[in-house]
């Protein structure tokens, strides 16, 4: 009797040691499609160079955001930093892991990227439904050099709860008193026109598809799908081009360690060439930690991809977080997050 015991005893404790091997060789994700480029890229890395399998679903920032609270998957991912309280009720920490620039797209007949310029006003006039053709003045009077077409603008937006959206209607609710009045920001809104694609991916095909449409997109998928960018006039007064470098201008001076639960917004930003829709993205965990194994294998994982994957991040134009962001995410990590009354990640 004491043998079978024993052998049921040993047998169990087996049997939970494989699933917490298991489960920590299994990560799940999902959220944000903005930052979904590069997460898949460091999760094929990843698991060649650790056996680590990263399953990330690119759901939206909404879905990322409700699924991390619910604790349905590891980690949530959102580009729309959540609110101190919001995450002090979820019982969350964020931390960014690259940033990028959000833009304007255009399917233009014989338009290049670059050579279409807009400013603030007319993007959110367009979005508004005020600015209906190609060829209304406001845009041609910008663009003297341009064959601009006498078409109907066909508007692409989100579909989805999108933390692209949120980055791309906070810069127009900065820049449009009109838009702040009748459309505001928000993962979600009530569009005033336009049809709508489920993800960054929905809205590219869209772009790509219909003749003189425009839409808003991650960088990266505007360079996958060879979508044509439009310039914008930044908050300096310089027709600025989406670039690493102008991406990076925009996040210049920002003060991470001193902005609550890392809530930093880099739209409509005062640097010189500065690109004005830039944006971090930022995943989600939470404090107290319910699976050891688990939450351990995670916080490895984003470790790995702040020390390792700047170089494939660059590959993709994102702009990699440098090494004293990380190092007071990881610090902050020692100090917040817990399994079993105990710290999870060692200083």
């Amino acid at each position: 009797m004491k043998k079978f015991l024993l052998g049921t005893v040993l047998f169990f404790a087996v049997l939970f040691a494989v699933q917490q091997a298991s489960a920590a060789a299994f990560i799940n994700g999902a959220g944000a499609t903005f930052p979904y480029p590069i997460y898949s890229k460091w999760a094929y890395s990843y698991n060649k160079a650790t056996g680590v399998k990263i399953n990330y679903q690119s759901i939206g920032s909404g879905g990322g955001v409700r699924q991390a609270v619910e604790g349905t998957v590891d980690f949530g991912a959102s580009d729309a930093p959540m609110a101190p309280e919001e995450l002090e009720k979820a019982g969350l920490l964020q931390f960014p892991m690259v940033m990028g620039g959000v833009v304007p797209v255009v399917n233009i007949r014989g338009i290049k990227p670059g050579e279409l310029k807009l400013t603030p006003e007319l993007l959110a006039d367009i979005y508004l439904g005020k600015i209906k053709r190609w060829s209304d003045e406001r845009i041609t009077a910008l663009n003297p050099d341009l064959a601009l077409p006498d078409k109907k603008i066909t508007i692409v937006r989100r579909s989805d709860g999108s933390g692209t959206t949120w980055i791309f209607t906070n810069y127009l609710d900065k820049v449009s008193k009109e838009w702040t009045e009748s459309v505001g920001f928000g993962k979600a809104v009530s569009w005033p026109t336009g049809v709508g694609g489920k993800g960054n991916e929905g809205v590219a095909t869209y772009v790509k598809r219909i003749r003189n449409s425009i839409g808003y997109v991650e960088y990266a998928y505007a360079l996958q799908n060879k979508l044509v960018h439009a310039k914008l006039k930044n908050r300096a007064g310089q027709f600025v081009e989406p670039t690493m470098e102008s991406f990076r201008s925009a996040a210049s001076g920002v003060n991470w360690e001193g902005t609550p639960g890392f809530a930093v917004v880099l739209t409509d930003t005062a640097g010189k060439g500065a690109w004005p829709i830039a944006g971090a993205t930022f995943i989600l965990v939470h404090k107290e930690a319910k699976d050891c194994g688990n939450i351990d294998a995670v916080l490895k994982f984003f470790d790995w991809a702040y020390k390792n994957g700047a170089e494939m991040a660059q590959s993709l134009d994102y702009v990699p977080m440098p090494k004293q962001v990380y190092t007071l995410m990881e610090k902050t990590w020692a100090e917040t997050i817990t399994c079993d009354g105990k710290p999870v990640w060692a200083k």
